[in-house]
């Protein structure tokens, strides 16, 4: 809230209510690799990682050592407005850290600060203050255009950001889940992957129950957990502490959410807060950003994390924050919930702007002047000069002897059995897949068989089979291509999530995926074919029917494949079904039914090559008529095809050409296939 400038005046003096802070725990990081009993520790940490979940444990570490710090963190982000030629300038004129950013803008200001086990952090601010830029510069997670510089310490021991990954759990705001599965088989799922290989499955079950038991999901723990619109599941309060349940499988030492109560009612957000002030109780650091508390809520914060314009204004218990901004000038009214006393002191007022400025800036100086403030950043500069091992680096091989050259918590194999059941259970339980394609595929064969009803082998029949051929292969192609180009794009962020965790890699991922949807594009054609081929009345010959089976799924898969090229290189499920048409078009023109093979343009032979409506129409037309030599003519002075070859040398195709026709189409498949991947490479490479 706004400020009168009589209010203010106290708030420009300097406070002499510094002294009554409740005193900060020293923490002596100097002597830490002198000590034998530092070094025995570190010999059980390494023990303890190889042998446990795959975090740190608070029983092995003494609580000050697990003692979360940051120092002088700056962030910047830079202007992307700038045109080209502006930026060439910048190239030369402003640069980070020996890089060139061109016009920065700076987010957050010489930020200090330190959590510890057993308490819950709340980082408090009006919008814009810098919560969760700060919370992503503390997990190493900014993302394009953002610049985050300073230093981070667990225990006193500087920390990267493959061993803040290993030794934290980061709950983001928005709760992605494959809605399909249950909240048992998501978690299991989520063991399979985050811990580490040496633990027995039967252990990771049991850890799975734990978990289920703690954050009070065995209500809903076969209940799916349902996709917004489609598919009703599990509550909000339910889907959030599952998100929380996956994060603590591995008994990770540190928890960093994001506004957990976005979005959540006031009994569905104290449930929330209760959960986290529960891990914390039991050793965990965890540090939160949130908006808007209750006062129910702030009640349940053991320390407080005031940011405003991206400076500290304030870091301590709540008791010490009444005696900080008494201290100045500002108290907090009595049955006035603090929290919101505090964002509206600290918010900038539109119609007050500088005045508001001035008060921000008058209170964060006079926290770091302060004698709380002076002694935190003291004490956060002590990592800064303490290189020794930290216990996490004591041996190369934790984490599974391979954590040094590997991300990932698990084997190759052992990734894609995990993902391969994941995907598999979605595809079973995915109800517009199944049903509704199913449903779909039986009556267009049905409508299209109708339609081509009992053809004859004479001059009609000939153009009647041919144009139902080519309904095969276009019903094929858009049927297949619609249902997949929505598959990567839909569960991209997901994926991008999980594959930053290291809970996986992305060609696991990507075969995976199509893999487990393969026997899907294999019985919808068979289905097709089955219905409609004799009631149209194709070649009775039993192998030609198999044939055409064969050739059927194979442009059913090309199709696929094609769709999932479209998929991945696409941002968003509307981009992809925008793209897919008119890409497949041209290909379908170059099938040899609206346009003759021989006449296809020198400068387009190169599309004709890569259509599979031309390789699928030449081998199922080569299928049906080679070897057919009496056809009757039913209308006089007309051109009529006595036999099958004259039908084939019309359309300029060669039963010579059979066997070439197949291996393009699985060649097709294979390259869309490789396209697709390294579009989806290349999705996964720009995210970080």
């Amino acid at each position: 809230m706004g400020m009168g400038v009589e209010e203010q005046e106290p708030l420009l003096k300097s406070t002499e209510a510094s002294g009554q802070f409740d005193a900060l725990p020293e923490v002596d990081y100097s002597n830490l690799s002198n000590s034998p009993h530092v070094l025995e520790e570190q010999r059980v940490v390494g023990s303890h990682i190889k042998s446990g979940y795959g975090a740190l444990s608070t029983e092995t570490l003494p609580l000050k050592k697990l003692v979360y710090t940051w120092n002088d963190i700056n962030v910047f982000t830079t202007d992307s407005t700038l045109s080209k030629k502006k930026s060439i300038v910048n190239f030369f004129s402003k640069r980070c850290n020996g890089q060139s950013y061109g016009e920065r803008k700076q987010i957050l200001r010489n930020v200090h600060g330190e959590a510890r086990p057993g308490e819950l952090m709340a980082i408090l601010g009006s919008s814009g203050a810098g919560k969760t830029t700060l919370l992503n510069a503390l997990t190493f997670r900014s993302g394009k255009g953002v610049i985050a510089g300073g230093y981070r310490s667990l225990g006193g021991h500087p920390l990267t950001p493959s061993h803040l990954t290993a030794l934290s759990a980061y709950v983001q705001q928005d709760d992605l889940f494959i809605g399909t599965l249950t909240v048992r088989e998501h978690l299991t799922f989520q063991s399979l992957v985050r811990m580490d290989r040496q633990v027995p499955y039967s252990q990771r079950i049991k850890r799975v129950n734990e978990v289920i038991s703690e954050l009070a999901l065995s209500k809903c723990q076969n209940t799916v957990i349902g996709i917004p619109g489609l598919l009703k599941g599990i509550s909000g309060g339910e889907m959030k502490r599952l998100s929380f349940a996956s994060e603590v499988l591995t008994d990770p030492p540190l928890m960093f959410c994001d506004e957990p109560t976005s979005g959540l009612d006031s009994f569905m957000a104290q449930n929330v807060i209760q959960v986290l002030k529960g891990l914390a109780q039991n050793g965990k650091t965890v540090i939160c950003t949130i908006h808007q508390p209750s006062s129910e809520l702030y009640a349940m914060f053991d320390k407080l994390l005031l940011m405003a314009e991206g400076r500290v204004a304030f870091l301590g218990s709540p008791d010490n924050a009444v005696t900080f901004f008494s201290g100045l000038g500002a108290s907090c009214p009595v049955n006035y919930n603090p929290a919101d006393f505090y964002i509206q002191l600290l918010a900038i007022v539109p119609s007050q702007e500088e005045l508001s400025k001035q008060t921000v800036e008058s209170i964060c100086d006079s926290f770091q002047n302060s004698e709380l403030g002076i002694r935190l950043a003291q004490q956060t500069e002590n990592f800064v000069h303490f290189k020794e091992k930290a216990p996490w680096d004591f041996d190369d091989s934790w984490s599974g002897s391979t954590r040094g050259k590997s991300p990932y918590r698990v084997s190759w194999f052992a990734q894609f059995r995990a993902v391969f059941w994941r995907s598999w259970l979605s595809v079973i339980k995915e109800p517009m897949l199944i049903k509704v394609r199913l449903l779909q595929t039986v009556m267009v064969s049905l409508l299209i068989g109708i339609i081509y009803f009992g053809q004859k082998m004479d001059q009609d029949g000939v153009m009647n089979i041919n144009g139902a051929i080519f309904i095969f292969l276009t019903n094929m192609t858009f049927q297949n291509v619609f249902s997949v180009t929505n598959v990567f794009c839909s569960e991209l962020a997901v994926f991008l999530r999980e594959h930053r965790s290291g809970m996986y890699r992305t060609d696991v991922y990507f075969l995976c995926k199509t893999l487990a949807e393969t026997p899907i594009f294999a019985a919808i054609p068979i289905l097709f074919t089955s219905i409609s081929y004799f009631m149209i009345g194709m070649n009775p010959e039993p192998a030609r029917f198999f044939v055409t089976v064969g050739i059927a799924i194979l442009v059913a898969n090309v199709a696929t494949s094609f769709g999932y090229m479209v998929s991945c290189a696409s941002k968003n499920i509307s981009m992809a079904m925008s793209m897919g048409p008119p890409l497949i078009i041209p290909f379908m023109l170059f099938g040899g039914f609206f346009l003759n093979s021989g006449s296809v343009p020198v400068y387009f032979a190169w599309l004709s090559k890569l259509s599979w409506f031309k390789y699928g129409n030449e081998a199922l037309l080569i299928n049906q008529w080679d070897g057919i030599d009496d056809i009757a003519c039913t209308r006089a002075n007309s051109t009529c095809p006595r036999s099958g070859a004259i039908i084939l040398q019309t359309l300029n195709f060669s039963p010579d050409d059979f066997t070439t026709d197949i291996l393009a189409l699985v060649g097709l498949v294979i390259g869309f296939r490789i396209l697709a991947f390294f579009a989806l490479l290349v999705r996964t490479y720009r995210s970080q």
